[in-house]
């Protein structure tokens, strides 16, 4: 609970995303449905604990939703801790929910949003091999103003094509 509301209760690591910092209440609220998704029948969620490398920490939390409105296609999000920023956790991350979307789920489409200032998720996103679709104008209401979010997709052959889905 701690160390998930050391990120989702931070205002730096929730700064680009579409909701402002959580409190533990909420953050208690998210695991919770985060472990009933876990063993539910269909599952339709897919929530995974980013872990540093060195010492097993938590230091992110990354999900993939299956779209109850499109057959076989996923959005997938995250947030990181900014002491792990720029380290390649984010990469991997994009890299793991790729791998299991299309390997293992056999989706079809993924696809992601950022906020137009989160210029390290843009770079992200494309070195993932995801493309920039377009712009949701006033997309997410966010400290009393509205933000558009800017979206980025992969298709199941894009990503067998790159190095990652050749396996």
């Amino acid at each position: 609970m701690d160390a998930v509301h050391a990120i989702y209760g931070d205002a730096e690591a929730t700064k680009h995303l579409s909701f402002e910092p959580r409190t533990r209440d909420q953050v208690g609220q998210i695991i919770a449905r985060s472990m009933v998704s876990a063993t539910a029948e269909p599952r339709d969620e897919y929530c995974l604990a980013i872990t540093e490398r060195e010492s097993g920490r938590l230091i992110g939390y990354a999900r993939l939703a299956l779209d109850p409105h499109q057959p076989k296609a996923a959005t997938m999000g995250g947030a990181l801790h900014p002491s792990v920023w720029r380290l390649g956790y984010g990469t991997e991350t994009v890299g793991i929910l790729l791998g299991l979307a299309f390997g293992d789920l056999g989706l079809h489409r993924v696809w992601a949003a950022r906020a137009p200032l989160n210029t390290a998720s843009h770079k992200t996103l494309l070195r993932a091999g995801l493309q920039e679709e377009g712009r949701i104008r006033q997309h997410v209401l966010v400290h009393g103003a509205w933000r558009d979010s800017l979206t980025y997709s992969i298709l199941e052959d894009e990503w067998k094509a790159t190095a990652d889905g050749g396996r």
